[in-house]
């Protein structure tokens, strides 16, 4: 089977994002194992970080250890120690062989082996810049540096991006400016061009724009380009997040891909290859 990296669609590229390093539908998150593989292959991946109790970063998504792993409260009640002694649940709720990750634990097996040229590893941090101190962002630097120019760091904070990406030279920013409520607004005044020029004066430098996808699919239905207004400016395109490949999705990820986004963040990158042909 060809690993899925991207679907190509009239000469464009749109790359596949490995949503919480799943491959498939059936993986659980977060595993070394696939995260490595991803990079090794050159894949896009993206994994979610969390502060702990000692200002160490976890791997997962959730504000409370309950559901994705063996433990349960606060991860910012939970020390560095303590997160590493939980092992991670799968898609059913059962506890899996797999540990949670520190931030840490995941870049020192990356620089164990081999990573691609194209990989790159988003690190999408859940909160806001507020809890970011100095004593963090020198844990975050010295855990990333090694490998920093395979990352992304990515946030609905433009602040905290630029923190996290000014402690770290080399690494890329991304950021994500998908407010419901003013997109709705953008749509109602006919103003979504001010909608995408906010998003790009709220971080100059950034490299990628993370939008929901029914942002971008939406606005086309109005007759705006999001994509090509944000290409307007230098900017790339991630959709995210397109949770299973079935029928019900098609359409979508055909428009998505029609309108030539550069990535779509999905929970089956396998089963989206093989749906899109």
């Amino acid at each position: 089977m060809t690993d899925p990296l991207f679907i190509a669609r009239d000469g464009h590229r749109s790359w596949l994002k490995w949503h919480r390093g799943r491959r498939k539908a059936s993986d659980p998150v977060f595993t070394g194992a696939r995260i490595v593989e991803a990079m090794r292959l050159g894949a896009s991946v993206e994994v979610d970080l969390v502060l702990t109790a000692d200002g160490g970063m976890a791997v997962l998504h959730d504000m409370t250890l309950d559901r994705e792993t063996t433990g349960s409260g606060p991860v910012a009640a939970a020390s560095d120690a303590d997160i590493r002694a939980l092992h991670l649940r799968g898609n059913d709720g059962a506890p899996i062989a797999d540990r949670v990750m520190l931030l840490e634990d995941l870049c020192a097996i990356m620089t164990q082996g081999s990573v691609h040229p194209d990989a790159l590893l988003q690190l999408d941090y859940k909160q806001d810049e507020t809890v970011l101190t100095p004593a963090v962002l020198e844990k975050f630097a010295r855990a990333t540096a090694p490998v920093a120019g395979t990352m992304i760091a990515s946030s609905g904070s433009a602040q905290a991006v630029r923190l996290l990406t000014g402690a770290v030279p080399g690494m890329r920013s991304g950021f994500d400016p998908s407010d419901e409520v003013r997109f709705k607004a953008a749509m109602a005044n006919g103003t979504l061009q001010g909608f995408v020029d906010d998003a790009v004066a709220a971080l100059p430098g950034t490299d990628m724009i993370y939008l929901y996808w029914e942002i971008v699919t939406l606005a086309a239905d109005a007759g705006f380009d999001m994509v090509g207004a944000f290409h307007a400016h230098g900017k790339r395109i991630d959709a995210w997040t397109i949770r299973e490949a079935s029928a019900a999705t098609k359409p979508a990820v055909e428009k998505l891909l029609a309108l030539k986004v550069d990535q779509i963040t999905t929970d089956d990158p396998e089963g989206l290859v093989a749906l899109m042909g």
